[in-house]
C-alpha cells in the first residue's frame, strides 16, 4: 500500500460513520470536536477552477488545496491567487501524475471534458466532485457510474438543490399523501441562451464560426477541446460562452434540467424513461441548441408510485395551474409542478421553497413530522464529510449518473422533433430509430478514448 492509499485508509477510519443513507446527515465539525487536525484534512485538487471551480474550491475550505489545474491560467487568475500554497498545473494528467498525496479532486470543467477527467482522477483513486451535468453524452453518464462503483470512491455531482431543504421537503409531503397520486409533473426553465432571453449569453452566434481568433495567450487550447472535434479558438466558445454549442455544452436541459429534475427523480424513484419525445422546437440549428422547446418522457411504474408522464419546458413557463390564484407568478427562471389527485406542490429551480397549490392548502395543510435526516454545511459538506466516514454522498454518481442520463435522452429527443422514441436502457440503445444512436455514444477525438 502506497502513502497515499494509506491515508485515504486513515481518513476513512478515523471518520467512519453508520450505514448509507439516501439522505446523508452531516455531522459539524464543532460536534466532532473542533477544526480538522492537519492529519484529517483532505489535500484536494481542483480542475476548471475559472468559474464554478472557484466557489466549489471556496466551499471546500478547511481542507488543504494543494494543486489546481486549468487550460487558461489567466481566467484562473483569481482562484490562483487565493491558494497560493498550491501547485499549479495546465494538464490534468500531469497533475494525477505527478501529485499522488491528492485524496479528491473538484471538478468543473466544461461539460464536453467531465467524462474524461472524472474517469481519470476515479482510476488513479481519488474522490471526485464533478460539476453538472455529469457528462456530455449518454453513454459516458453509464460508465462514470460504473466507474464509481469499481473504484470505490467518493463522488458527487454538483446539484447543490440535493443537499438542501426543499427536496426533502416535497418528498415528505408526497410519503405524506399531501397531494395524492401523482401522474403528471410539470418542470421547466425559462431562460434561453439567445436574445431576448438570458442577457448573458446575449453575444453568442448562431452558427459556428468558420474562422478562429487569436488564441489568448497561455491558453491550451488543444487540451480545452479536448474528446470533442477540433474547432479553432474563438471568443463565442471560451470563457464561459460554451454551454449552448452542442459540441461542448448540454443546453438548458443539461444545466438546468440537472437541477429541475432532482427533485422529481428523487421524491418519485425515477428510473430510466421509457420513451421521449420532444416538439415545439424554435431556433437552434446543428451548432447550436433550440431556444424553445418541450420535451415529454413517460417512466414505467415504481414499487409504490404509478406510471408517470414528465414534461419538460424549456425557454418558457408550463400552462398555469388550475387552483393557482390569480396574480400569483410562477417560480422565477424555472421549477416543477407535481400533479396530484388530491392537490399539487410547485417549487423552484432547485426543489427550493415548495408550497401547496392553492395557498389556502397551504395554510392549511399539517405538516408530518420530518423523516428524511437533513444536510448541515451544504453540498461539498456532504461530499467532503462522506470521504471521512466512509459513506456515500448524496448526489453520488450511482445516482446522479442516471439523472444525467435522462436529461440527455430529453437533449437526444429534440434531434427527432415528433418523433417518440423508445428507450432501451439495458442494451443503451433506441430501439425504434437508428439514426439517433448515433447521439447516444458520440464520436471522440484521438488520444481522448474513455474506458472503465
Amino acid at each position: 500500500m502506497n502513502k497515499a492509499q494509506s491515508r485515504r485508509s486513515f481518513i476513512t477510519r478515523a471518520g467512519a460513520a453508520a450505514s448509507p443513507l439516501a439522505f446523508p446527515y452531516i455531522i459539524p465539525r464543532h460536534v466532532l470536536g473542533g477544526p480538522d487536525a492537519p492529519s484529517n484534512k483532505l489535500n484536494i485538487a481542483g480542475i476548471g477552477i475559472g468559474g464554478m471551480g472557484r466557489g466549489n474550491l471556496g466551499a471546500c475550505k478547511g481542507e488543504h488545496v494543494m494543486a489546481l489545474c486549468d487550460v487558461d491560467h489567466n481566467y484562473a487568475g483569481r482562484t490562483f491567487k487565493e491558494h497560493p500554497q498550491a501547485t499549479r498545473y495546465t494538464d490534468y494528467r500531469e497533475m494525477l501524475a505527478k501529485e499522488t498525496g491528492i485524496d479528491a479532486v473538484v471538478i468543473a470543467t466544461p461539460d464536453h471534458t467531465h467524462a474524461a477527467t472524472s474517469m481519470a482522477a476515479m482510476q488513479a483513486g481519488k474522490h471526485v466532485y464533478c460539476q453538472k451535468p455529469l457528462t456530455h453524452d449518454i453513454a459516458e453518464s453509464r460508465m462514470l457510474a460504473q466507474a464509481a462503483a469499481k473504484y470505490d470512491v467518493v463522488t458527487q455531482m454538483g446539484i447543490q438543490g440535493h443537499s438542501k431543504e426543499g427536496i426533502r421537503l416535497i418528498s415528505e409531503w408526497i410519503q405524506d399523501g399531501a397531494i395524492g397520486t401523482v401522474r403528471e409533473v410539470d418542470a421547466w426553465c425559462s431562460l434561453m441562451y439567445s436574445p431576448p432571453g438570458h442577457a448573458y449569453w446575449s453575444s453568442i452566434l448562431q452558427e459556428r464560426p468558420k474562422e478562429g481568433q487569436p488564441l489568448p495567450k497561455g491558453m491550451d487550447w488543444e487540451n480545452w477541446i479536448g474528446p470533442a472535434p477540433m474547432r479553432p479558438y474563438h471568443r463565442c466558445y471560451h470563457p464561459a460562452t460554451w454551454r449552448c454549442w452542442w459540441d461542448f455544452g448540454c443546453g438548458m436541459m443539461g444545466d438546468r434540467g440537472a437541477h429541475t429534475l432532482d427533485p422529481v427523480f428523487t421524491a418519485l424513484k425515477l428510473g430510466d424513461p421509457l420513451t421521449m419525445t420532444g416538439s415545439g422546437i424554435v431556433g437552434g440549428n446543428l451548432d447550436v441548441h433550440p431556444d424553445k422547446a418541450k420535451v415529454v418522457f413517460t417512466f414505467a411504474a415504481r414499487e409504490g408510485f404509478p406510471a408517470l408522464t414528465l414534461n419538460w419546458y424549456e425557454g418558457q413557463e408550463p400552462p398555469r395551474p388550475e387552483g393557482l390564484e390569480e396574480g400569483r407568478r410562477l417560480p422565477g427562471q424555472g421549477g416543477s409542478i407535481f400533479k396530484g389527485d388530491k392537490g399539487m406542490i410547485w417549487a423552484g429551480v432547485y426543489g427550493d421553497s415548495p408550497r401547496l397549490i392553492p395557498e389556502s392548502a397551504m395554510k392549511a395543510y399539517a405538516r408530518p413530522a420530518q423523516s428524511i435526516p437533513r444536510v448541515r454545511g451544504g453540498h461539498e459538506a456532504d461530499w467532503i464529510q462522506a470521504i471521512k466516514q466512509g459513506r456515500k454522498a448524496g448526489a453520488d454518481f450511482r445516482y446522479s449518473g442516471p439523472l444525467t442520463e435522462a436529461t440527455l435522452l430529453g437533449n437526444l429527443a429534440k434531434k427527432f422533433p415528433g418523433k417518440t422514441l423508445e428507450w432501451d436502457a439495458k442494451t443503451m440503445r433506441v430501439a425504434n430509430h437508428a439514426e439517433a444512436n448515433t447521439w447516444v455514444r458520440r464520436p471522440r477525438r484521438t488520444g481522448w478514448d474513455l474506458s472503465v
